[in-house]
């Protein structure tokens, strides 16, 4: 079987979108690349029981190199991606907020500085048929400088370096347009502007922001 620990590695991060409910039974899928190969997740799978097993292999364009089942109707989307950004994993799913905010905005502003890890604010591409090629052109066209883009009256998508971040970034999104939805429940959000982003990454930088660091202070 090609491509075990992909395999491995992609059965464990569907059951990880499942449990996080940001997947209801087959409504997304996710892929990892190795080289010139692509393993992607089976059409029609439960993404809480994906097995390795149940992997598809394609290559960059599409085709099927080994799989039992048929691969993702969403292959495009994934292989495009591939073929236009640095990406190394990608991850769809079918978020309630993400989900709501991509039927009703033509973008997320950014309203909170954990958005960098996104882009910024983040683009919602254009309506287009699940499994086509404008669809995966359209989001192409709204990932670029970004991490993320939303998917009008369809759901989210992010990719990474693995399939880790990939998860991570897609759930950090889900995240963002819950606090939206929220905050526009309430008021006007307000938003952030490129200036007050910059400053937030000088001093992630400064700081060394995200990781743990010794109590103990440099006396030399």
């Amino acid at each position: 079987m090609m491509l075990e620990s992909e395999r491995e590695q992609l059965a464990a991060a569907s059951h990880r979108v499942a449990e996080s409910g940001l997947v209801i039974g087959t409504a997304g899928n996710l892929s990892i690349r190795a080289g010139d190969h692509v393993v992607v997740t089976p059409t029609g799978g439960v993404l809480a029981e994906l097995t390795p097993e149940m992997m598809a292999v394609v290559d960059l364009t599409g085709d099927v190199v080994e799989a039992d089942l048929a691969p993702t109707s969403e292959t495009e989307l994934h292989t495009l991606i591939y073929r236009s950004t640095g990406a190394k994993a990608v991850a769809h799913a079918h978020g309630l907020a993400s989900t709501a905010v991509a039927c009703t905005h033509d973008e997320l502003p950014a309203i909170h500085y954990s958005q960098l890890m996104l882009g910024g604010a983040v683009r919602t591409a254009p309506y287009a048929t699940f499994g086509s090629e404008e669809l995966a052109k359209g989001v192409v066209a709204a990932l670029e400088g970004k991490t993320a883009a939303l998917m009008a009256n369809h759901g989210s998508v992010a990719y990474g370096h693995n399939i880790t971040a990939a998860c991570d970034t897609l759930e950090m999104l889900e995240w963002c347009c819950e606090l939206y939805a929220r905050a526009l429940s309430i008021g006007t959000p307000k938003t952030l502007s490129d200036e007050m982003l910059q400053k937030v990454i000088e001093a992630a930088i400064a700081r060394n922001y995200g990781s743990t660091q010794s109590a103990k202070k440099d006396n030399a």
